[in-house]
């Protein structure tokens, strides 16, 4: 036991060590670093993750806050701070689509995203009916074959319920940016090794897709979430965004929120039915926003102010 502890104590040591390093004169972890063991060899969870989550922090530049909230129908969101970021992919990436120029945004405002795509039973709670494909997977599984005008029905019916007006779809840049929580990787795990159904170790970990999914929606929150606590970013469904599709800006952008008008909206995550290459945080693809899908569904944020 006592050797076990010696171990413990080393690796702990060792990952504070790393740390400080890192550190430059301004920075600051938010951690409650104590290394305490209580006398009885255990380390605090919650401070290794903090820890863990602040070092992906200081590489980005982007330090996650992790404050959360839960609304009456059980919807939980987190807040994701302001930043700036890469969008779009670099053309080496397995998968890369021309369509995923990289550019610089600048995300000036926090907001809060839902942790999971929006439920059969949450969507049901606001309107009474489900229109899903997918029913025998059950309540906690997400909600597809909605349009996205559904969708803005769906929302000014919570905004009511809720007395407020602050939920809304994401924008492209802003879903983006929380899938790939200060990633630059392929997924906020690491990079992709397969393109089609194959087995990709990454992307199995984090999302369903067309070589793990058994041909079916899944349960939301089955899988890792990202270092900002956002689960199935990669997969299960696509995934509505408030802006019309159009071509990237070739120039750097600020809260960038797409074209005043258009025929189609733009659709991210890619889904259960799909490749590996469609589940890529840059992936983006476009929809009619009268079509239902069964492989499309949405999330939603929560404005701050």
């Amino acid at each position: 036991m006592k050797k076990l502890c010696t171990i413990k104590l080393i690796i702990w040591s060792l990952l504070l060590m790393i740390i400080n390093s890192s550190l430059q004169a301004n920075d600051t972890l938010n951690c409650n670093l104590k290394g305490d063991y209580n006398n009885d060899c255990k380390i605090d969870i919650k401070e290794v993750i903090c820890v863990m989550k602040s070092i992906a922090g200081l590489k980005t530049g982007i330090m996650p806050v992790n404050e959360t909230f839960t609304n009456d129908l059980g919807m939980t969101f987190v807040y994701v701070t302001s930043g700036t970021f890469m969008m779009g992919s670099p053309t080496d990436e397995l998968g890369h689509e021309s369509n995923e120029r990289q550019h610089q945004v600048a995300i000036t405002k926090g907001y809060f995203m839902q942790t999971t795509e929006v439920t059969q039973g949450q969507w049901k709670a606001v309107t009474g009916k489900n229109p899903s494909s997918f029913k025998n997977c059950g309540e906690n599984c997400p909600v597809e074959c909605v349009t996205w005008n559904d969708v803005q029905k769906f929302i000014e019916l919570l905004n009511q319920k809720e007395s407020t007006n602050k939920y809304r779809l994401p924008t492209e840049a802003e879903w983006e940016y929380a899938a790939r929580a200060g990633s630059s990787t392929a997924f906020a795990n690491g990079n992709i090794s397969e393109r089609f159904c194959e087995y990709d170790p990454k992307l199995d970990a984090m999302g369903w897709y067309c070589g793990n999914s058994e041909s079916t929606t899944n349960p939301v929150a089955q899988k890792l979430s990202n270092a900002w606590g956002l689960y199935d970013m990669h997969g299960n469904v696509w995934e509505w965004c408030q802006d019309f599709y159009d071509a990237y800006p070739t120039n750097s952008v600020t809260d960038p929120v797409g074209p005043s008008s258009g025929l189609t909206r733009v659709i991210r995550s890619g889904s259960w039915g799909l490749s590996a290459l469609f589940s890529r945080s840059a992936s983006r693809y476009q929809w009619l926003p009268d079509a239902p899908y069964d492989n499309l569904g949405f999330r939603l944020i929560r404005r701050e102010k």
